[in-house]
């Protein structure tokens, strides 16, 4: 019998040994698989957090390989001391990643919410791509990732915050990696679906509360919806993530890549 179940993550020698990247909301969810991952395969990480006491206690065992930085991306001081701790180590890549904006209708958001939502989502990306991208330039490799939504392909309703900018994130993404590929870097985005992270639990949490059913019934409709039957793990994710960032992605670039469970309705998705 055919199994959709999560196998065990394997480690490969994907050449990333002694690499340094920097990882943005490494203290839980992606972030943290990503993160943990990379330390499997023998990488550093520049670990970006608003909480640096998660950071300690959930890389414990790893001080040697983790470089925390406490900070919330949204300020500009947060992004000098990344390129604070960039000038001292030879980097490899990066990975933008962050929580999202409110849910809501477009007729339920206001002004503020756009603002808000411009500097959570977009600002501070092309602020640090745009630091970033001449280091990798010089150094003639690199590797940038973009971890957003499958709402970029496919808008969904309730998340228009999210569905605007996150594909406003990826035209950027895009257009860069034009201009970056001939200089050895490349320049992608994923587009997670449903993956068991504290996030899709909120998700979940308040599709439950908003139609008076159980969690465990708003969880299993949502699964239903997914071809393979379940969510992804947030390890399995990582292990795309990973390969990604690795030398064996050199001829992958400008790319916008799924990884939903079959999810996206769309010939291309």
């Amino acid at each position: 019998m055919y199994s959709t179940q999560p196998t065990n993550i394997i480690i490969m020698d994907l050449g990333i040994s002694e690499h340094t990247f920097i990882v943005c909301g490494a203290s839980s969810g992606f972030g943290e698989a990503i993160t943990r991952q990379l330390v499997k395969e023998g990488a550093n990480v520049i670990a970006v957090a608003r909480r640096g006491d998660l950071l300690k206690d959930k890389y414990a065992n790893f001080e040697k390989s983790i470089t925390p930085v406490e900070g919330s991306l949204i300020y500009r001081e947060t992004l000098d001391k990344i390129m604070f701790s960039v000038k001292k180590r030879n980097i490899h890549g990066i990975v933008f990643n962050a929580g999202g904006p409110p849910t809501g209708t477009p007729l339920q958001t206001k002004m503020a919410d756009w603002d808000a939502s411009w500097q959570l989502i977009m600002r501070w990306k092309i602020d640090l791509a745009l630091r970033l991208a001449p280091v990798f330039k010089e150094k003639g490799y690199g590797r940038m990732l973009f971890i957003e939504s499958q709402s970029i392909k496919q808008p969904l309703p309730a998340l228009t915050l999210s569905n605007a900018f996150r594909a406003g994130v990826t035209g950027f993404a895009k257009t860069l990696s034009l201009e970056l590929a001939k200089y050895g870097v490349t320049v992608n985005v994923l587009a997670p679906g449903s993956h068991n992270t504290p996030a899709i639990e909120r998700v979940i949490e308040n599709n439950s509360s908003m139609r008076g059913i159980s969690y465990n019934q708003a969880k299993q409709e949502m699964e239903q919806k997914i071809p393979v039957g379940r969510m992804g793990t947030a390890e399995e994710f990582a292990s795309l993530a990973t390969w990604l960032l690795s030398p064996n992605s050199g001829y992958v670039t400008g790319q916008t890549i799924s990884h939903d469970g079959g999810s996206i309705s769309g010939l291309f998705g």
